[in-house]
């Protein structure tokens, strides 16, 4: 493989990868690694239109008066994603401006942001926001081709259905599937090529590596969704008011009070919940649990209010992880990093599937027959497992 092969495959990669991201982010409905603005509110740090290195807030370090971060806003851009530095801190949260306004975001009316609210933070280099050109200008001029080409073909179809951003997300995914299947078609179906050189892998021969990279990639895939999706921010209102009703999150000023809330596991193995909290005055008891089997358990979340009259929020985060550890081990990991309990749950899950497989099928490749005595892989892997189950009685 030459240099230039190599440059450009890794090019490819590259630019794949950036597709990738986006397509995800726009899914997900926050940045991955990548993020723009739209508007010129952060101007002359980043004129409208342009792109930044987005580091998701579950890696970065606390939040600090300077830091470039992007927050699920509740009034600004009609409760969209923000892109605004943090000037700021107050008791019930960050208090945030756009480097070309005039006033903060809480002048404007938007409440202070809390820890749960922020999904990312620019990455700065020296101070200075790292920014890519015209990459978000790029990306709406890409959007709103779609979205012309979706209002075309839904009048065309007389469909009313109009596409919405994570419709437009789905649509190009669905479209790059869709060219991965008909490229795929067009060479196995296309004109035949010469083979110009000869042929060192063996047909109808799957090598053992490859395949367990791939059963390990679903697992690991489905081990992490069922971690990650369920987990999330909650956010409870709270009125400090010198009026209180028998409203729970209606009390007096300095006032605190309790509230019921239900965790559910829907999965078919036990989890291990983390609650904790991302803004002052909220807390749990207990601050973990266990949940079984299709099972629920309950936890108490405590709210305080602050001594001054007015509407608050606060946010708790719930986190899960498959219960393949002990709770206490798991939890101690999760107070190091998120990510830290989710790879060592993956790190168990891989290594009972490499035991498993290798210890009932071995380390050979796998070879597939062909012809009138073909058998099915379903039906050699049964053999295999019988002949082992023999083997040991």
């Amino acid at each position: 493989m030459t240099a230039s092969t190599i440059v450009t495959r890794g090019l490819g990669y590259a630019a794949a990868l950036v597709v990738v991201l986006l397509i995800v982010g726009q899914l997900l409905g926050q940045p991955i690694l990548l993020g723009y603005v739209a508007t010129g509110s952060m101007e002359p740090t980043m004129d409208a239109g342009d792109g930044f290195v987005a580091i998701p807030s579950a890696v970065t370090d606390e939040v600090e008066e300077g830091d470039v971060v992007v927050f699920q806003a509740r009034e600004l851009h009609d409760g969209g994603l923000t892109t605004h530095r943090v000037v700021g801190e107050t008791e019930s949260g960050y208090v945030t401006k756009g480097d070309a306004n005039p006033f903060t975001d809480q002048d404007g009316g938007e409440p202070p942001v809390t820890d749960g609210q922020i999904v990312a933070e620019a990455l700065q280099i020296n101070g200075e926001v790292v920014t890519i050109p015209f990459l978000g200008t790029a990306i709406m001029w890409l959007q709103g081709l779609v979205q012309g080409a979706a209002g075309t073909a839904t009048s065309v179809l007389g469909l009313t259905t109009s596409a919405s951003s994570n419709g437009l997300g789905s649509m190009l995914v669905a479209i790059g599937v869709a060219l991965l299947g008909f490229g795929t078609l067009l060479e196995r179906l296309g004109p035949a090529r010469r083979e110009k050189t000869r042929r060192r892998s063996r047909e109808n021969v799957l090598a053992f590596w490859t395949v367990l990279g791939l059963v390990l990639l679903v697992f690991v895939t489905f081990a992490t969704a069922a971690m990650v999706v369920p987990s999330g921010t909650y956010e409870y209102g709270l009125v400090s008011t010198e009026s209180p009703t028998d409203d729970p999150q209606i009390v007096a000023p300095g006032a605190t009070t309790e509230l019921a809330r239900s965790v559910d596991n829907a999965g078919y193995l036990p989890v291990v919940v983390v609650h904790e909290a991302e803004s002052n005055g909220i807390r749990t008891d207990p601050g973990w649990q266990t949940i079984g089997i299709r099972g629920s358990g309950e936890t108490t979340v405590r709210l305080s209010a602050p001594e001054e009259t007015g509407e608050y929020t606060r946010t708790l985060g719930e986190y899960r992880y498959l219960a393949v550890l002990p709770p206490s081990l798991l939890v101690w990991l999760h107070g190091v990093h998120p990510f830290a309990a989710i790879g060592a749950v993956n790190g168990v899950i891989v290594g009972l599937t490499v035991a498993l497989i290798l210890l009932l099928f071995g380390s050979g490749d796998l070879r597939l027959r062909s012809g009138p005595d073909h058998v099915s892989l379903s039906t050699r892997l049964e053999r295999r497992l019988r002949a082992w189950l023999r083997d040991r009685e």
